[in-house]
């Protein structure tokens, strides 16, 4: 997948998309969850990814598709146990993620204490873009966020309301698990997740970034 950074052509090839749950208190409680007290994440694979103006596809299995926009971290340079205070030297840059779940197959994980693996790793479920921008052009820190579906407002919000900063997550990520080049942190969702529908436009946006598009389309 090529993603644009200041005009040249990026490709975005990660070994794995680590992905931050519950890191708003407005999602976290809509979701009737506790906050977490220290980043709580999982995985999804590479092969969800999909690029802009792309289709997302709503998996026969499923009867509930939601979207979760995302601020997303591109990692530079390889990083194992990083300290906070030195993570900015470590993002190439910033972009829009939505993360796309399978509620009803995430619930039903919960209740059998199962992890999230199926719920959030069908191909198409992380469309990525429009583009990369470079770590000191924006502030992470207060960004307006928002999505929308069929041009109404479903998802809005702020960077500010994050529970942990990316500092934090990629300092904790680090300690667990090494990350590499290219590879995508999504900092978590603000509260408005819903359902998408055969034929649903989507537009995802954050402020200093641009809009992410992609249409939801049911398998066949």
């Amino acid at each position: 997948m090529i993603l644009s950074l200041n005009e040249q052509d990026i490709e975005l090839k990660p070994t794995k998309i680590v992905a931050a749950a519950r890191n708003y208190q407005a999602h976290a409680e809509e979701m009737k969850a506790e906050s977490p007290r220290e980043p709580k994440f999982f995985l999804k694979p590479p092969s969800s990814l999909l690029a802009k103006n792309g289709e997302v596809i709503l998996p026969k299995a499923s009867a509930r598709v939601d979207h979760e926009v995302e601020l997303a971290v591109i990692m530079k340079t390889k990083t194992k146990k990083v300290k906070p205070e030195n993570v900015k030297e470590k993002i190439l840059g910033y972009t829009i993620l939505v993360d796309v779940t399978a509620r009803d197959i995430q619930a039903s994980a919960k209740e059998k204490g199962m992890p999230w693996t199926i719920a959030k790793g069908f191909d198409t479920f992380a469309p990525i873009g429009p583009r990369i921008v470079p770590v000191g052009e924006i502030d992470f820190r207060n960004l307006d966020i928002w999505l929308r579906v069929n041009g109404a407002y479903k998802q809005r919000g702020n960077t500010s309301q994050m529970i942990f900063s990316v500092e934090e997550l990629v300092s904790f990520i680090s300690n667990i698990m090494t990350l590499e080049p290219m590879d995508v942190i999504a900092t978590g969702t603000p509260s408005g997740v819903g359902p998408m529908n055969d034929g649903d436009v989507v537009e995802a946006g954050i402020a200093g970034i641009g809009v992410l598009r992609f249409k939801a389309v049911r398998e066949r």
